[in-house]
């Protein structure tokens, strides 16, 4: 579904030879592959993960090309550091499809300092030989393509312990950043004998180094420390000009934006001259320097040039830096430049630049929604586009589908973008409560009348929780005039809200016990629901009953694995009071976590219910009064007690086929036969298919619904991908 961008785009890497073969990496949405014929991107990871802990591998560290082989690309994936050890993806067809290894050390696709790099390196001369530069074990090497790795203790042998790791900030260590090879040829099949190697402060001082950039003359066996013009700043790009000349930048913080002080400074291997120093002229020491690239020799080199933590868009901004002089002189080429779309924002995280190394007009920087692009950098005022089409990086939280015949298509709640009203899905939504830069947890809407819909979330610049109402189909909103209680002290994810009728709402903050309105939000009041254990972020999950608003249901999931045991509340005067279904303590539902299940309603039935509590499916066809196991859905567990891939985690009712068995289509994310999928029943759950494909992973799936008008289709998050629907 369109939407284009929408998120943090860590990393560009062009191939050096052939034209526009271009990948991109995110911090939690995979990667991409630039498609030139139509100006769009591919995307390549969505058969990587099949849920549970296989999420985290839609963090993409870092990304590598063969000088010597167009069609191989490498991919090193682990979303954060305290997750584990990530992997290397490896691609023979550009990412068309992978294998992948273990890798002996932890990635931090989404850690801060994620866009530094990159940090996984192919030798050109001898492409099976490649470095990675991690965050916490320093220097790595493989002389087989990938497939097994070795500690470079020439350079050191620490490897920061867990507790290093804590002191730093948990997700916080940066390590060596970058791998350089110093040569102007590939291809020879001997291994590049000179390499350098910038070093974070941080790993440093662990290994007890001498300086933040090092050197080794033969391959990697030995290293000297290289004296530097700055000390204790990252390093977050170095790039060697086909001259030999090297261009590295020095800045305080990490990124993403990171801050300043900052220097770019040239080396020819024994001496630095300053080229650039963002702060000079009175401005301070704020702006730091992220992205970094060259193109050309000598005096006429170009450098492009991302200026961090700036922002705003007005005359003698500093966002990319131009020059066409090897660093002489310096002009803005982003900033106040035309741009489409033109209220986009070009400003933000430019962490990584790049010049496209067959054609040096042609100039791309990231920001923290995406990528923009300028074909003619060299003109007095370049203008730029979001190029950002087929690439999509939102995080979907929650999705709501309307009665068949209403005026839009889907309710998508989403991070950092707020709530959004699709009504056509091939372009970006424009129906919203316009709630800026903030998390949509849910949404529902009134089943009799749809125009009438709520939405819930907090405004992320400002921590506050919001509620908001439309009785146009999205066209307008307001907010309620009143919250109930807990909305103000929980702002997290875990939290729903059931529409029974226009005007007329039980809403579930996190950690709190639900309220109703019956007056629009003038008034809200406490249901008799009994209060959650807090012990970890919980909260009910509310559904209506879509042929008799009377009934809504509330399950509270217990919490977490460790948890109380799942329950189901039914009320019979539209939410105002539940009573406990015996049914359901009972049935013994798992505990789980509030975003590991699901709980949902056929549409055409009343009283027919649908819940998946992490490991299994349970029905009810008596308004929850009693529950029947499914035995189709089981967890895959690996000598945890906790599930290693969820066995029921999503429900979600849609428009059956025609001569269908049952009233509605079931479908569910799950494990069947220890296959993780999506899978679709078309008879009341007696016998189940698989929906999707292993192509169509997309790291995982957290939310889902069903569409009422067209049979086969769905939507449902990835991670990371944005908002997918079915055909």
């Amino acid at each position: 579904m369109t939407w284009g961008g929408g998120g943090y785009v860590t990393g560009l890497v062009f191939h050096p030879t052939t034209p526009n073969l271009l990948y991109a990496r995110t911090d939690i949405g995979g990667a991409y592959r630039w498609h030139e014929a139509t100006s769009s991107w591919l995307p390549i990871t969505d058969g990587v993960g099949f849920g549970g802990g296989e999420a985290r591998f839609h963090g993409i560290e870092s990304i590598a090309v063969d000088p010597n082989n167009d069609q191989l690309v490498y991919m090193a994936a682990g979303m954060y550091t305290s997750e584990g050890n990530g992997r290397l993806y490896i691609s023979s067809n550009r990412g068309d499809q992978w294998t992948h290894v273990a890798l002996p050390f932890p990635l931090g696709g989404n850690n801060p300092g994620r866009a530094i790099g990159e940090r996984l390196m192919v030798d050109p001369n001898k492409p099976s030989t490649l470095f990675y530069a991690t965050r916490t074990a320093g220097l790595w090497k493989s002389a087989d393509s990938g497939l097994t790795w070795a500690q470079v203790t020439s350079l050191s042998s620490a490897k920061l312990t867990q507790d290093q790791v804590n002191a730093l900030g948990i997700n916080s260590a940066m390590g060596v950043e970058t791998v350089v090879f110093d040569t102007g040829t590939k291809g020879s099949s001997t291994a590049t004998q000179t390499i350098y190697a910038p070093i974070a402060p941080d790993y440093v001082i662990t290994a007890g180094l001498a300086s933040n950039l090092y050197k080794s003359t033969d391959g990697g066996a030995s290293w000297t420390a290289v004296a530097t013009p700055v000390s204790g700043h990252h390093i977050p790009h170095m790039v060697r000009a086909a001259d030999g000349v090297f261009y590295v930048a020095f800045t305080k913080d990490t990124g993403p934006g990171a801050g300043g002080p900052a220097r770019l400074y040239k080396f020819d291997g024994s001496h630095w001259t300053l080229l650039k120093d963002p702060n000079s002229g009175g401005t301070g020491s704020g702006l730091g320097l992220g992205g970094l690239s060259v193109s050309g020799t000598g005096a006429t080199t170009r450098i492009a040039l991302g200026v961090t933590n700036s922002w705003g868009n007005y005359s003698g901004q500093q966002a990319i830096q131009w020059s066409v002089d090897g660093g002489k002189t310096w002009r803005e080429i982003a900033a106040t430049m035309p741009r489409t779309p033109a209220d986009g924002a070009f400003w933000g995280w430019p962490d990584d630049v790049e010049i496209d190394p067959l054609n040096p007009d042609r100039v791309l920087h990231v920001h923290g929604g995406g990528v923009w692009e300028t074909r003619n950098a060299s003109a007095a005022s370049p203008s730029w586009n979001e190029v950002v089409d087929g690439l999509e990086e939102t995080a979907v939280l929650g999705l709501a589908t309307p009665p068949a015949g209403a005026t839009y298509t889907v309710i998508n709640s989403s991070g950092d973008v707020g709530t959004w009203v699709h009504t056509n899905l091939a372009t970006k939504p424009t129906l919203t409560p316009r709630t800026e830069w903030s998390n949509g947890f849910a949404a529902d809407m009134a089943w009799a009348d749809p125009q009438y819909m709520a939405t819930i979330g907090v405004v992320l610049g400002n921590s506050t929780s919001f509620g908001m109402w439309s009785g146009d189909g999205g066209k307008t909103w307001a907010k309620f005039a009143s919250y109930p209680t807990g909305v103000a002290e929980n702002r997290s994810g875990e939290a729903s809200i059931a529409i029974t009728a226009r005007n007329k709402a039980v809403w579930a903050p996190g950690n709190s016990v639900p309220s109703y309105t019956s007056d629009n939000g003038a008034t809200w009041v406490p249901t008799n629901l009994p209060a959650v254990n807090t012990v970890f972020p919980r909260a009910y999950r509310l559904v209506a009953d879509r042929q008799n608003p009377n009934k809504v249901y509330a399950y509270d999931s217990g919490g977490h694995w460790w948890g109380t045991p799942g329950k189901v509340y039914v009320s019979t005067d539209g939410g105002r009071t539940f009573t406990l279904s015996p049914g359901s303590v009972a049935a013994e539902l798992a505990p789980n976590h509030f975003s590991n299940t699901s709980l949902a309603v056929n549409p055409n039935v009343e009283g027919e219910l649908w819940l998946a509590d992490g490991n299994a499916v349970y029905r009810s066809t008596d308004s929850g009064a009693t529950w029947t196991k499914l035995s189709h859905f089981a967890s895959i567990f690996t000598g945890n007690p906790w599930a290693h891939v969820q066995g029921a985690s999503a429900v979600a009712l849609g428009k059956p086929n025609p001569g269908a068995a049952h009233s509605a289509a079931v479908y569910v994310v799950g494990v069947v036969g220890g296959v993780w999928g999506v899978y679709r029943s078309d008879d009341a759950g007696a016998t189940w298919q698989r929906f999707n494909d292993d192509a169509h992973q997309f790291g995982g799936i957290g939310v889902m619904a069903a569409d009422q008008n067209i049979p086969g289709r769905i939507y449902v998050s990835g991670t990371g991908r944005g908002l997918l629907y079915s055909n």
